[in-house]
């Protein structure tokens, strides 16, 4: 079944009652919401819940995680990115949702959306109205105020008795931390302490956990002691609070004064992070004064042991870490007090400018798949350093914008990339290299979206540009932008007058620059669409080759793309198999779902050519799912990618009959998209 339910990381304690209304609220109701304070355990409880839920949601079980969100304006991009959808057309994110949710069967978890009520309230409301298949499940310290929201109160756990939920939980978390106080709590005195300790702490899981962890230092006796001291201190001033809210407060202050003062300096300095982070990171942005980058580390595994950072899953280059928002959220309290907030976001945002620009400079090598999931896992780190440079530093912010054009445009943040561009652009100078960059950027995300004419102003705009700046990379750049908003739409003469050999040979620059390369591909494309499939095919194999030696993985795809098309005009339908093959394969590496969509309309019409009319019609619907995810199909309608289509659909339904074609193109459009 499709879908992105992430594991359970520790089996749960107790929730039996709350399970059993969940399992019964979620197949009676399409919107419910878990409510509680932070640290109470809403996601984990959730998360329990719909791993014990029993299949009946044929488009799969979506979890979209919302702490690390800031901007509510983003908040439907988010969702529609975690959903598998490219975002590229031109129509509103919430349009464009809905549109694609309306025929859909599948369960959408909000978790942790306090921060953007307003924003998921309107959401929701929008898509309970367009997808009747749709079920809601939300986990928020507030309700959504929505209509026919149910609501359940997640409560602390039981804490009275020697067999309380509680005491379970702190004894599981206090086994894992040190596993020689199992006799403690075999002991019916010390365990009578323990319980003592579950009860001031009210039950809170995550206040449990802590307390837990720090087992491994102290005796129980000691725990109690030291935990009595910080209530009695702390009840004055935490009048005003509700009690559960006092007691998380409270624990959470309790483990920070226990922690030494290196540690919690880090504790502070973390708190910038939305999401998680690497090592690297932590020790480039969270270093200085007392704690050298070397010392870092060892700090960082000091706060996992004690429960305040968490460590995540591998990723491919190492572990990562993060925080719950509510020891995030003290932390950040904390670093007010140090006064370096602003210094912190600098830090934070000019580390991820400069992870963009190296990002930039190594896409087209051989480590773009590692750029492609690095950038990928940095995303939520990427968007909290520009919202912070478009209020700080604003040169700095339209250098990181432009520079993360293979994101917005070969990675699926097209909406995204455009709100951050054209804000970025907002009264920059209109000269010089990261102007012509941004500009650029946004004139991709435009042609991405189907908006050609917009996208050929722009391009335009890039030309004229790129000869102020005596740099030939800037000319083909421009070059290509304006040549592919002419040629998507029907002039493949021009687009070839603009980026075939003579024009590139014109400009001059590195035949390995990106925009020699993207010049290559719209000629090669351009000349099939003029008949001139050998000469494209021997375009497209130069590109390829090219690509090959660099180490690239997402153009040479296009270039397998372009070698297809050519064999399907010669008439060569096995070679345009195993060429598009090779071109589906580079794609899903890269998650290229516009890509992907090109590809099996192609394939489609080879192996209608071949006499597979079943598989072609299986095929043209899998390729009108994927073409629903990005939004605009044949990229709003091209001619030639129209004419490649219907080309495919004529032989299948010549082959097996209009009843077989529709049953198996059925059969295909109903394959998940995941």
């Amino acid at each position: 079944m499709p879908g992105n339910l992430p594991p359970e990381t520790a089996a749960l304690v107790g929730r039996e009652r709350e399970l059993d209304l969940m399992e019964s609220l979620l197949r009676e109701h399409r919107l419910t919401t878990l409510t509680g304070v932070g640290g109470v355990g809403k996601s984990r409880l959730a998360l329990r819940a719909l791993h014990a839920l029993p299949p009946g949601h044929r488009d799969g079980v979506w979890w979209v995680e919302l702490s690390p969100l800031r901007d509510p304006e983003l908040l439907t991009s988010t969702v529609a990115h975690t959903l598998g959808l490219s975002d590229h057309s031109a129509r509103s994110p919430d349009e464009e949702l809905c549109a694609w949710m309306a025929d859909k069967e599948l369960l959408l978890v909000l978790d942790t959306a306090e921060h953007l009520v307003a924003a998921c309230r309107h959401l929701v409301g929008e898509l309970l109205q367009s997808a009747p298949g749709l079920t809601v499940l939300v986990t928020s310290r507030e309700p959504l105020g929505s209509p026919g929201e149910m609501l359940v109160e997640v409560r602390p756990l039981p804490a009275e008795g020697p067999d309380s939920d509680a005491l379970a939980l702190f004894r599981q978390r206090a086994l894992a931390a040190a596993p020689e106080t199992a006799a403690a709590f075999a002991d019916p005195r010390r365990a009578a302490i323990a319980a003592e300790v579950c009860r001031r702490l009210d039950g809170i899981p995550l206040a449990l956990e802590l307390a837990g962890a720090r087992l491994r230092l102290w005796s129980l006796e000691e725990m109690a002691q030291r935990l009595d001291a910080r209530f009695d201190v702390l009840s004055d001033p935490l009048t005003a609070l509700p009690p559960r809210h006092r007691t998380m407060r409270t624990a959470i202050g309790w483990s920070h004064e226990l922690c030494a003062p290196v540690e919690r300096l880090l504790w502070a300095r973390l708190s910038v992070f939305a999401g998680d982070f690497d090592l690297t990171a932590a020790r480039a942005v969270c270093s200085g004064g007392p704690l050298p980058p070397a010392r870092v580390e060892r700090v960082l595994d000091a706060l996992v042991a004690k429960s305040v950072v968490r460590r995540t899953e591998e990723r491919g280059s190492g572990a990562r870490y993060r925080m719950l928002d509510t020891i995030r959220e003290y932390g950040h309290d904390w670093l007010i007090e140090l006064d370096e907030v602003r210094t912190l976001a600098d830090r934070h945002a000019h580390w991820y400018a400069a992870l963009a620009r190296a990002a930039d400079a190594g896409w087209l090598g051989p480590g773009q798949v590692d750029w492609y999931r690095r950038m990928t896992a940095e995303h939520a780190q990427l968007r909290t350093a520009l919202e912070h440079l478009l209020g700080t530093d604003r040169t700095t912010a339209l250098e990181m914008a432009g520079a993360l054009w293979f994101f917005w445009f070969s990675c699926g943040h097209t909406h995204e990339g455009r709100g951050f561009l054209e804000r970025a652009l907002q009264g920059a100078p209109r000269a010089g290299t990261a102007h012509f960059q941004a500009l650029w950027a946004l004139g991709l995300t435009a042609m991405l979206q189907g908006e050609m004419p917009t996208a050929r102003a722009l391009g335009a705009q890039c030309v004229e540009a790129a000869v102020h700046l005596a740099d030939p990379e800037p000319e083909l750049r421009g070059a290509y932008l304006l040549s592919v908003s002419l040629l998507m739409p029907g002039d493949p003469q021009r687009a070839l007058e603009l980026a075939g050999p003579r024009a590139r040979a014109g400009h001059g620059g590195r035949t390995s620059g990106p925009g020699w390369l993207l010049c290559r591909l719209s000629a090669s494309y351009a000349l099939c669409d003029l008949g001139r499939f050998e000469e494209a095919a021997e375009e497209a194999r130069g590109l390829g080759e090219a690509c090959a030696e660099l180490g690239d993985r997402w153009l040479r795809a296009y270039a397998d793309y372009v070698l297809a098309v050519a064999a399907l005009g010669l008439g060569h339908h096995g070679e345009a198999a195993r060429h598009v093959r090779a071109m589906l394969s580079g794609k899903r590496l890269l998650g290229d779902r516009l890509g992907i969509a090109l590809g099996l309309d192609v394939l489609a019409a080879a192996v209608a050519g071949l006499g597979d009319g079943e598989l072609a019609a299986r095929l043209l619907g899998t390729g009108q799912a994927w073409w629903r995810t990005v939004g605009h199909p044949q990229m709003g309608g091209s001619p030639s990618l129209l004419a490649l289509r219907d080309e495919g659909e004529r032989r299948a339904r010549a082959a097996i009959g209009d009843e077989a074609y529709e049953v198996a193109f059925r059969g295909g459009a109903a394959a998940p998209t995941g």
